[in-house]
């Protein structure tokens, strides 16, 4: 008896230890993680006899990288390249405007496959698109957590494994280099504008906040009224600009220049804009402040601009509260505090969603010369004023805006440039008059050109000349008797609302 008692109670220790013991190996082979070490074998396996039934590689190039910050430059790259080979092999085409106005540059619709040969391989081209997934971060952050999304396009590329390195080291590196050149044989250049932030989605993240149109102002820096002098300063500048992306590598600068454009209306600053981008061959990007509603999309529509491009803001004195200190009207302490209790109380049901602009002085300091700024290369910074005194300091600093260009009232050196634009004249019994009447008087070079623009057939040199020397006699009789122009109204009026 008390030999099968021990037996059992032996029996009965040995189990214990052999499930102590199982409990420590099983623990130590979950620590080890031997079922995903089993899986990724088996993956590999599956992977190699997969590659035995079907030996195609793919490669998958993104119409946006980065989230959705930023559309990738090999994706237009490989579109413009397969342009060519679309108008041969695919049947259902997607066409855009080209350089030339008779042309269209067409790529793939959804869908759509183009075979390409390189060096004895074959490849094949493949065009698609997805809806994103609802949690994405990146569009959600750009959209306020919005859940409708553009959907995303995508090429991509197939072919055989042995063709690996031709693929990948060769061909692709040949289809970019290739793919730019056809960007520059077909490029639009564009006048862009930004339409109101809260336009980019109905309820979540759509398309880009810019819209467009081509770009075909025809002034140049030829038909441009300015002394001849400061027209080259100018063109000297654009020049070693356009040429100096290895010395602003080399000390450390993000490739872009400021440009600050002052001087009374109609003294030409929107035709220096337009002159500056066709001399250059850019883009123009015109930004109206009080559409944008945030900091935050500011940063946005600064990602979304690309290189070769002038960035535009217009009458900056005008657009926000950004010119420090200003005039404003007081208010009574029953105003102040009832605005107080506006600010303070809950949104009405019903009330609509405030859409004023929150652009602070700071935001736009950083756009303009902040980290992402340097996000791309070989852009222009342009500012307009007509009042350069009521800028804050920081806004206008050398650095920021590096380059300050005074758009005057009209000299004679300008005059003579117009009368020989506008009337085929080097020289005129009234040059004389007109030359001391403009150091007399202030005019625009837009009213000199007016005066200057023949009204009928019968209109000739002099008497579109006496024309003008009546207008300057004019204002100076005006400005004698202490009477105001028309400008000098406006500015009044303005700074009597602020």
């Amino acid at each position: 008896m008390e030999g099968s008692l021990l037996s059992g109670l032996n029996s009965g220790v040995v189990l214990s230890l052999i499930a102590v013991l199982w409990t420590v190996v099983w623990q130590n082979l979950q620590h080890l993680q031997l079922q995903q070490f089993f899986g990724r074998h088996l993956s590999r396996h599956a992977r190699r006899l997969a590659a035995m039934v079907d030996p195609y590689l793919s490669v998958t190039i993104a119409e946006y990288e980065g989230g959705r910050m930023k559309r990738s430059d090999a994706f237009e790259e490989v579109k413009a390249y397969l342009s060519d080979a679309c108008s041969r092999g695919v049947r259902h085409l997607r066409a855009e405007g080209a350089k030339d106005a008779d042309k269209l540059v067409l790529s793939m619709v959804d869908g759509e496959e183009v075979s390409d040969e390189f060096e004895g391989a074959t490849v094949w081209w493949w065009a698609y698109s997805k809806s994103p997934p609802r949690n994405d971060g990146a569009a959600a952050w750009w959209s306020g957590g919005g859940a409708a999304q553009e959907e995303r396009r995508f090429y991509r590329l197939f072919f055989l494994e042995r063709h690996r390195e031709l693929v990948l080291d060769t061909y692709l590196p040949r289809v970019r280099q290739l793919g730019r050149a056809v960007m520059v044989k077909n490029r639009q250049r564009k006048l862009f504008t930004n339409i109101s932030t809260h336009q980019w989605s109905d309820g979540g993240y759509m398309r880009s906040a810019w819209s467009h149109v081509v770009f075909e102002h025809p002034k140049t820096f030829a038909t441009l009224a300015m002394d001849p002098a400061e027209k080259k300063k100018i063109m000297d500048d654009l020049d070693m600009f356009k040429k100096g992306k290895e010395y602003y590598a080399r000390v450390g600068k993000a490739w872009k220049r400021g440009y600050l454009l002052y001087g009374p209306p109609g003294t030409g600053k929107s035709a220096m804009i337009a002159a500056m981008a066709n001399y250059l061959d850019y883009d123009i990007y015109d930004i109206e402040l009080t559409s944008v509603h945030s900091n935050t999309d500011l940063r946005k529509l600064f990602i979304e601009t690309t290189s070769k491009s002038i960035i535009v803001i217009e009458d900056i004195d005008c657009s926000l509260d950004l010119t420090g200190a200003r005039k404003k009207k007081k208010k009574s302490a029953a105003a102040e505090e009832g605005d107080k209790d506006k600010k303070n109380a809950p949104a009405a049901a019903g009330e609509k969603k405030d859409t004023s602009s929150k652009v602070t002085l700071s935001g736009l300091l950083n756009f303009i010369d902040g980290l992402w700024s340097a996000c791309g290369g070989e852009r222009i910074i342009v500012f307009t004023t007509n009042h350069v005194e009521k800028l804050d300091p920081a806004l206008i600093r050398r650095g920021r805006m590096d380059k300050h260009i005074e758009m005057s009232y009209c000299g004679f050196e300008a005059f003579k440039f117009l009368a020989k634009t506008y009337l085929d004249v080097d020289e005129h019994e009234q040059f004389e008059a007109v030359g001391e009447l403009l150091r007399e008087v202030e005019m625009t070079p837009a009213d000199v050109a007016e005066n200057l623009t023949p009204k009928s057939l019968e209109d000739g040199p002099d008497s579109c000349l006496a024309a003008l020397v009546k207008a300057l006699e004019e204002a100076k009789e005006k400005k004698a008797s202490g009477g105001k122009g028309l400008d000098e109204q406006d500015e009044e009026e303005d700074e009597e609302e602020e």
